[in-house]
């Protein structure tokens, strides 16, 4: 005998395992890496193995899992049975996400599922006997019932499951009714910045979002809108706003974006040809307006403000 018939010669042999992810086969005694390709999808797959390596040979029927245990599914989470007491209803997310399952499940269908090996993912195994009731838990959950108590033969498991399912649709409503919301915000907001290019648009836009009509109104005139607040009149708004490097404020109606008081002198002179002295100016102005004639009060050295900002 030589030394060449002293070595092992390496066998090969297929396995079965439920693939849900990774280069990483691992069974209760032995792991291989995958190489070549992956499979295309979750399921069970037949791989040929070496004493290291696995290579993917193609799909295969379900193979055998281990520490099988009966409960129920809440979407593709697993209630065990016997593992009701550790969990309320609003812990859905802490329980075990159960992969591989059968897509034809009924809802509240009692299951299997196991591991391919221990502290592995859990995988769906199969349907199983049902209790008796879960066609009438199904019943009140389609019916929006508060609680299974009523239901003969419920079982813990089972009226938590009820419970856990019952909140996590009341949660999904909840996020899509503030989605919905969100959306049709942004769709308004989007309608009044369309509505912005004219004064018409602006002042009906000023009905719903004043500081948007606000802000493109004063930036016609090359001001910068800072905030409003309500005044104590009604229909009357004060606004904030910045032109060059000064901070202003002025009062306008809230519906027509008309100045009520600018917050500088616009009173005319008894000496002015073309009003009669005393004559105040603020209403035939608007906030489109109103920056470009604070800006000539400052060229010719007659801007007094009496509202700073």
């Amino acid at each position: 005998m030589s030394w060449r018939d002293l070595l092992q010669t390496e066998t090969e042999e297929t396995v079965v395992y439920p693939w849900v992810g990774g280069r990483s086969l691992q069974t209760f005694n032995r792991t291989w890496k995958i190489e070549g390709r992956l499979p295309r999808e979750h399921g069970w797959h037949e791989f040929i193995v070496s004493s290291r390596t696995a290579k993917l040979k193609g799909k295969a029927d379900a193979g055998e899992l281990k520490f099988i245990r009966a409960g129920y599914l809440v979407g593709d989470r697993f209630l065990c049975e016997t593992a009701e007491a550790h969990y309320t209803l609003k812990d859905v997310d802490q329980l075990p996400q159960a992969h591989l399952i059968d897509p034809g499940l009924d809802r509240f269908a009692r299951v299997l599922c196991g591991l391919a090996r221990e502290g592995g993912q859990l995988v769906f195994k199969e349907e199983t006997m049902p209790l008796g009731p879960e066609e009438a838990v199904v019943e009140a959950f389609e019916d929006r019932a508060k609680h299974v108590k009523g239901v003969k033969g419920v079982v813990p498991a089972l009226e938590l499951a009820f419970a856990m399912a019952t909140y996590q649709r009341k949660a999904e409503e909840k996020r899509r009714k503030e989605e919905q919301e969100r959306r049709e915000k942004e769709e308004r907001r989007q309608r009044i910045i369309d509505q912005l290019g004219d004064g018409a648009g602006r002042r009906e836009a000023a009905k719903e979002n004043f500081g948007e009509a606000a802000k493109a109104a004063l930036a016609i005139g090359g001001a910068t809108y800072l905030d409003h607040r309500n005044s104590t009149q009604k229909d009357e708004v004060v606004v904030r706003y910045r032109l060059d490097e000064r901070r202003l404020e002025c009062t306008c109606n809230a519906l027509t974006l008309n100045i009520i008081d600018a917050g500088i002198c616009l009173t005319a002179h008894y000496d002015d040809p073309n009003f009669d002295g005393g004559t105040k100016g603020d209403t035939w102005l608007s906030l489109e307006t109103l920056p470009g004639v604070i800006r000539e009060a400052i060229r010719e050295g007659k801007l007094v403000v009496w509202r700073h900002a």
